[in-house]
């Protein structure tokens, strides 16, 4: 049975799962829906065609569901749909999708949207993702599973990141992140691997070393990008993380634009 304070306002026909709290002052609209298990701590407000997932928590002034910041919008009903068991903390805001993309706004499940955080409309953000202070995505933009932002990241519409990667905090990602990359800077460059995120996934020595050079053959080899990329296919397409980083790669509509630098000393782990 859902416990809820006197003072939340919830609209005829929004549906609360069991065992839902919802704090004071909360606001959930018509067509939300709240999964088994959720904590609203108080002054929450939950909008538009939005579904919550189990035992997600969402802390004061956090704010879903509210209509795409897109010129473009013309007032349908698109979503918002957010994972299980996520971390949801305060003034955290997160739109629903667009007409002309999606339709819907995704995040996976466990995720942590730490305070000020921000997903635009149309993104899809996967499992396992952290996202520190501030973190800011613009539309259209997709994230794989484990991925990481430090604080006051911003991430420009359309860009891809993913699975495990790294963006180091204050940094601007203006074009697609690979696999496993660490990335860093006002205009971010890609500086190497994320080793110490595949080392707490579980990522042996040996499968981190095939990486590495992949990696460095792949960027920094001889010939062009694609003759490398070709090359590396070859020779290493058969292990399971070089395997990722090139599907990603050849799944982009547009070629890789990021800066590749090497890392200086105690930027790579």
């Amino acid at each position: 049975m859902a416990a809820i304070d006197p003072t939340a306002r919830i609209e005829p026909g929004a549906v609360i799962g069991q065992d839902v709290s919802i704090g004071p002052y909360c606001v959930v609209g018509p067509n939300v829906k709240i999964g088994d298990g959720c904590r609203l701590l108080a002054h929450v407000h939950v909008a538009g065609h939005t579904t919550i997932g189990p035992r997600t928590a969402l802390y004061p002034f956090a704010s879903l569901g509210t209509p795409p910041q897109s010129v473009k919008y013309r007032g349908g009903p698109t979503r918002l749909v957010i994972g299980a068991d996520c971390d949801i903390r305060e003034g955290v805001t997160v739109n629903t999708g667009t007409e002309d993309d999606r339709g819907v706004t995704e995040v996976g499940d466990r995720c942590w949207l730490m305070v000020g955080s921000h997903i635009g409309h149309d993104c899809k953000v996967g499992s396992d993702v952290l996202f520190a202070n501030n973190v800011v995505l613009g539309g259209h933009v997709t994230v794989g599973d484990f991925a990481v932002f430090g604080g006051q990241a911003a991430v420009r519409q359309f860009v891809r990141v993913g699975e495990g990667a790294m963006v180091v905090g204050l940094s601007g990602v203006r074009a697609d992140v690979i696999p496993f990359g660490l990335v860093q800077g006002p205009l971010a460059d890609l500086i190497g691997l994320n080793v110490v995120g595949m080392r707490r996934r579980g990522s042996s020595k040996a499968e981190i070393h095939r990486l590495r050079q992949a990696y460095e053959a792949m960027f920094f080899g001889a010939g062009t990008f694609r003759q490398r990329l070709d090359q590396v296919a070859a020779q290493s397409g058969d292990d399971p993380l070089v395997a990722k980083v090139i599907a990603f790669i050849r799944a982009g509509s547009r070629p890789l634009t990021m800066a590749i630098r090497r890392a200086s000393a105690g930027e790579e782990a």
